[in-house]
């Protein structure tokens, strides 16, 4: 029970609760190891569990039944939790996840988190910074495919995932093209042939299948002349 107080604290859904507060709720939880490529296909399973990842990545992604086409809603990684939707609603999601680590999660059974929260009301309000974030996300997704060109897609989801201390990559910086072109619905060919322009600009550099930022500030620019352009 400690390692997990300790793994999630910085965990928006139980950081603000006290100390006996958390135990009696992670105590509802058991520890899950997924191996990477790990797929859960089963909506009934998500319907059943709720979890909180510890480490590793894990994608939730949806496919188009015509064309197999897919497009990944959310990257999540540690303190992400899921099934969000399916706790407050109570109906299945029709959604996808794929491990792309090894991943470390918790599991509890849906119907014994919901007993808990009826039980302790108060820690619903938990719920909604998390949620908030999440509809954002959303809600700023559907805006960049919707407005925005596969290039200054691109160049935002490299920016967002830039740490600000470090100035690193990370989250998608050791991603396949085909995952990155999920990421901002497009193809693997098309962001290969957009990332070789940064790449000869000086803007990023390949290194053992990892990519690296080289010069922000040319990338930044480069995003802020396509938004001033794609405004016009």
């Amino acid at each position: 029970m400690g390692h997990f107080i300790e793994k999630l604290k910085d965990c928006s859904l139980i950081k603000n609760m006290d100390t006996a507060t958390k135990e009696s709720f992670l105590s509802l939880f058991h520890e899950e190891i997924w191996p990477k490529n790990t797929c859960i296909l089963s909506h009934e399973k998500l319907s059943y569990h709720f979890y909180i990842i510890l480490s590793g990545r894990i994608k939730m992604y949806q496919v188009d039944d015509i064309n197999g086409k897919e497009v990944t809603l959310f990257l999540l990684t540690k303190c992400d939790v899921f099934d969000l939707y399916c706790l407050l609603d109570g109906h299945q999601h029709t959604v996808y996840y794929e491990c792309l680590d090894k991943a470390q999660v918790i599991a509890a059974p849906m119907e014994d988190i919901r007993k808990w929260l009826n039980a302790h009301p108060e820690n619903y309000k938990q719920i909604l910074p998390y949620a908030g974030r999440q509809l954002r996300m959303l809600e700023n997704f559907v805006s960049d495919i919707t407005f925005a060109d596969i290039s200054t897609r691109l160049l935002q989801l490299l920016v967002r995932n830039i740490n600000e201390q470090s100035q690193n990559l990370e989250l998608i910086n050791d991603l396949s093209n085909k995952e990155i072109a999920n990421l901002i619905g497009s193809t693997r060919a098309v962001v290969n042939r957009h990332l070789q322009k940064l790449k000869q600009n000086g803007s990023i550099q390949f290194s053992r299948k990892n990519m690296e930022i080289k010069n922000l500030k040319t990338l930044i620019n480069l995003m802020a002349n396509k938004k001033k352009y794609n405004n016009y």
